[in-house]
């Protein structure tokens, strides 16, 4: 006796769908670095570079004022709480609650004016010498419309221990896939 074809297709349905939610369920990152890549733009050919935009303007910062994954990870590994720097995520809400720099504080991309007003209401009470680290990780550093303005901002608000990590390609590429700690979950801040 043969089996319709309807129900091997369903069958076969029902087997893909439950594959793909074990993977999820036991793989997060590989399913927050699809949903990262779905977000993200296009790879240049070559990493970008932490002094360039898509104009290829300088930018804003100096190499003194930024900071690569691993050196980060490493400071963060080797402070006590009370001296690790304040990171702050200036991308994209999606992104954020995909994963985070674990300890991250999330105030909306900065590339908007909602984003950026609430990232100078969080730092106003701050002292200037605080130690802060912008990053989005949203797409290639040198194409991010996020940090530039986080930057140009903080700095223009006095700050003297500001700097920006560099994420050559992404978030998912440069701070998940090596491994380094994260954070999931919703960010608590109105409006975004």
């Amino acid at each position: 006796m043969s089996v319709p074809n309807s129900r091997i297709a369903k069958a076969a349905t029902i087997i893909c769908v439950i594959s793909v939610v074990s993977t999820v369920a036991i793989f997060p990152r590989a399913a927050f670095m699809r949903a990262a890549v779905a977000h993200q733009a296009p790879k240049s050919p070559e990493p970008a570079k932490a002094s360039a935009n898509a104009d290829d303007q300088p930018a804003p910062w100096t190499q003194a004022q930024s900071v690569d994954a691993a050196a980060l990870a490493k400071e963060l590994a080797d402070s006590k709480p009370a001296n690790q720097p304040k990171i702050v995520c200036v991308g994209f809400h999606t992104l954020y609650n995909g994963a985070h720099i674990a300890g991250a504080s999330f105030h909306g991309p900065a590339s908007t004016p909602q984003g950026l007003d609430d990232l100078k209401n969080w730092a106003k009470p701050l002292p200037r010498s605080a130690n802060v680290v912008i990053y989005c990780g949203c797409c290639p550093l040198a194409h991010c419309p996020n940090v530039r303005p986080a930057f140009a901002a903080l700095r223009d608000m006095g700050f003297t221990h500001l700097r920006v990590l560099v994420l050559p390609h992404d978030f998912a590429t440069d701070w998940v896939s090596p491994n380094y700690p994260v954070a999931k979950g919703e960010a608590v801040r109105p409006g975004f």
